[in-house]
C-alpha cells in the first residue's frame, strides 16, 4: 500500500487489507480473507490501522528530540491531529503554553479551556491528577485525588464516569458533609443499573436504600409484588403524591381494596363514603359494572355491590336474548352479598358491645335495629334476597325435569313460577307451564296460562294471534281438563312460603318434618332427593 503526499509515495507499507477509512492521517483496514473463514465470529484483530509517515515521525521526535523542535516540523507540516499530538505530549509534561498553542491550531476548544482550568490550580500533584483523568488513567487520578484528602473530587470523577458502585465505596470510607444525600443517588443510580437490564428484584434492595418510593411501586407491579407494593403504599404519608398510581395499579389488577386504602390515604379522609360513590360512578359511566361491584364488595360495602347486582340482573332478565343459567347466578351473587351484609352488621354489633351484660343479647338487637335503620328503602330488597335465584332455579328445574322425560315432576315445579311474574317475563313462564301441561296432560291449566298469554299487555298481536291459533289447534282435540288435579294449592302461597315449603332438588311440595336445610340460603329440601347433589342446588353452597 502506497500513501501519496504532494504526488510523492511514502515508502510503501506491507498489507493484505482492505483500505475502510483514511482520517487524521490514519488508514484502517479490514482484512476481508481472515473475516471470510469465519465470518460468524469476526474479532478486533481483523481490523488494522496504519499511520502515515508523518505522524509516525512527529511521534519519534517527540520521544527522542523534544517539543520545540517537533514544533517547528509540525509548522512545517501543519495537520489538526499533529497538534493535537503535541498538545497532549506537552500536557504530559505539564507545558500548559505549549499545550494551549497546539488545542488553539487544532480548534479543539474544550482542549483550550481544560488548559485553563488547570492554570488556575494552585498545587501541583492536582493538575497531576487532572491530567491522569483526561488520558483515562482514572484509578491513577483516584489515588492521587485520595492522598489530597480530597475525596469529593475523586467521588465527582467516578459520578462523571457513571462508576456508582465505586462512587459507593468512596463515600462509605470518607466522613464528608453530604455524603447521605450523595449515597442515595448513588443507590437509585445502581438501582436504575439493574432497572434498564429487568434485573427487578436486585433493582429493589438499592432503590430500597435510596428511598425511591416511585422506582419502588414500578419494580413490585411488574413483578406482580402486590403485597410488596401494599406494604409500601401503607409506609407512605397521607396526601403523598405516588397514591394515585398507585390506586390505579391495584385497580388494573382487580384489587380494589386496596385501591380504595390508596384512595383513602390519597384524600386523608376517615369517611370515605363519597370516595367510593365517586369512583363506582367513574367505573358505571364507562360500563364497568362488576369492577364496580367488586370495588363495593371488597370495600366492605355488601348492600351497595347487591343492589348493582340485582339491577345488572333485572336489566339482564328483560332482553330478548336472556339467558337463564346466567341471570340465575347474578341473583344469587346479589342474594350472598345480602347474606354478607347480613354478617357485617352481626359482627359490628358485637364489636361494640363487647364485654357488655348480656353481651350476645344486645348484640342481635342492636344488629337488627342497625340494619333496619341502615337499609331504609332498601327493607324490601333485603327481606326478598333469594326471590330472583327462586324464580330462575325453578324454571330452569323445570325445564330440565320436562326434557329429562319426568313431565309430572316438571308439571309441579312448573306451578311454583306463578309466583315469580314481578322477577320474571309472564311470557316466559306461562309459556313453560303451557308447554309442561299440555306434554302432561294438564290441560285445565294449559288453558289458563293460553288465556293468560294472549291477554298479556305488552305482547304485539302478531304474537298474541300465534298464541290463540295455537291454544285453538290444542283443544280442538283435547277438552279443557286437568288429567290429574293439584292436591297442593302453590298459587296461594307467598314467596317466603316457597323458601319452607317447596324442595329446592325436586321442586315438590315439602310434607315430611325432616328436611335438610341449607346454612347459607335456609332453603329446604328433602333429605332423599339433596343426597344426590354435592352443593345446594339453589345457592350453590358445598354440602358437608
Amino acid at each position: 500500500m502506497y500513501v501519496f503526499r504532494n504526488m510523492e509515495p511514502e515508502e510503501p507499507i506491507p498489507t493484505s487489507g482492505y483500505i475502510c477509512e483514511f482520517s487524521d492521517l490514519q488508514i484502517q483496514s479490514v482484512l476481508l480473507d481472515e473475516i471470510l473463514k469465519d465470518p460468524e465470529t469476526p474479532t478486533k484483530d481483523n481490523i488494522t490501522e496504519h499511520e502515515i509517515k508523518s505522524l509516525r515521525d512527529t511521534r519519534d521526535l517527540l520521544e527522542k528530540v523534544g517539543l520545540q523542535d517537533s514544533q517547528r516540523f509540525i509548522e512545517e507540516n501543519p495537520h489538526p491531529r499533529l497538534w493535537r499530538l503535541l498538545a497532549e505530549s506537552a500536557l504530559e509534561l505539564q507545558e500548559f503554553p505549549v499545550a494551549e498553542t497546539a488545542f488553539v491550531k487544532c480548534k479543539d476548544y474544550p482542549g483550550i479551556e481544560f488548559v485553563k482550568r488547570l492554570g488556575n490550580l494552585q498545587s501541583e500533584s492536582l493538575k497531576q491528577a487532572e491530567v491522569a483523568a483526561y488520558f483515562g488513567f482514572y484509578d491513577e487520578a483516584e489515588a492521587i485525588y485520595i492522598e489530597l484528602d480530597r475525596r469529593d473530587l475523586a467521588v465527582a470523577l467516578r459520578k462523571k464516569l457513571g462508576d456508582w458502585f465505586r462512587v459507593v465505596q468512596l463515600l462509605k470510607q470518607g466522613t464528608a458533609g453530604g455524603d447521605d444525600t450523595q449515597l442515595e443517588e448513588a443507590w437509585n443510580q445502581i438501582g436504575n443499573y439493574y432497572a434498564d437490564r429487568q434485573k427487578w428484584q436486585q433493582a429493589i434492595t438499592f432503590y430500597v436504600q435510596g428511598n425511591n418510593q416511585e422506582r419502588l411501586a414500578e419494580c413490585y407491579y411488574v413483578l406482580e409484588d402486590y403485597n410488596g407494593l401494599e406494604k409500601m403504599m401503607e409506609s407512605l404519608p397521607d396526601n403523598h403524591k405516588l397514591l394515585p398510581d398507585i390506586a390505579q395499579q391495584f385497580v388494573s389488577v382487580g384489587m380494589a381494596e386496596q385501591a380504595v386504602q390508596a384512595f383513602t390515604k390519597e384524600h386523608n379522609v376517615k369517611d370515605i363514603d363519597s370516595l367510593l360513590a365517586t369512583y363506582a360512578k367513574h367505573l358505571l359511566s364507562k360500563q364497568k359494572v362488576l369492577s364496580a361491584i367488586e370495588l363495593y364488595r371488597k370495600a366492605g360495602r355488601f348492600l351497595e355491590a347487591a343492589k348493582l347486582m340485582y339491577k345488572l340482573a333485572d336489566d339482564q332478565s328483560k332482553m330478548e336474548t336472556a339467558q337463564p343459567k346466567r341471570i340465575k347466578k347474578m341473583y344469587v351473587l346479589g342474594a350472598l352479598l345480602i347474606e354478607q351484609y347480613h354478617e357485617s352488621v352481626k359482627q359490628q354489633s358485637k364489636t361494640r358491645n363487647k364485654g357488655k351484660r348480656g353481651a350476645e343479647a344486645l348484640s342481635a338487637l342492636a344488629g337488627l335495629l342497625e340494619e333496619d335503620s341502615s337499609a331504609g328503602s332498601d327493607t324490601k330488597l333485603i327481606d326478598n334476597a333469594w326471590r330472583g335465584a327462586e324464580a330462575y332455579h325453578f324454571y330452569l328445574l323445570a325445564q330440565r325435569q320436562l326434557y329429562q322425560g319426568h313431565v309430572a315432576k316438571a308439571f309441579v315445579t312448573s306451578q311454583v313460577l306463578t309466583l315469580y311474574e314481578d322477577i320474571m317475563s309472564p311470557k316466559m313462564i306461562h309459556s313453560l307451564i303451557a308447554l309442561i301441561s299440555v306434554t302432561s296432560k294438564q290441560f285445565a291449566t294449559a288453558s289458563k296460562s293460553f288465556t293468560k298469554l294472549e291477554t298479556l299487555p305488552d305482547l304485539s298481536e302478531s304474537e298474541k294471534e300465534e298464541f290463540g291459533d295455537l291454544a285453538l289447534e290444542v283443544f280442538i282435540k283435547y277438552s279443557p281438563k286437568d288429567k290429574a288435579p293439584m292436591t297442593f294449592n302453590y298459587h296461594s302461597m307467598t314467596s317466603e312460603d316457597a323458601k319452607k315449603l317447596v324442595c329446592v332438588a325436586s321442586g315438590r311440595e315439602m310434607n315430611e318434618y325432616q328436611f335438610w336445610m341449607c346454612s347459607t340460603c335456609k332453603h329446604c329440601a328433602y333429605e332423599k332427593e339433596i343426597s344426590q347433589y354435592k352443593n345446594c342446588p339453589l345457592c350453590h353452597t358445598s354440602i358437608n
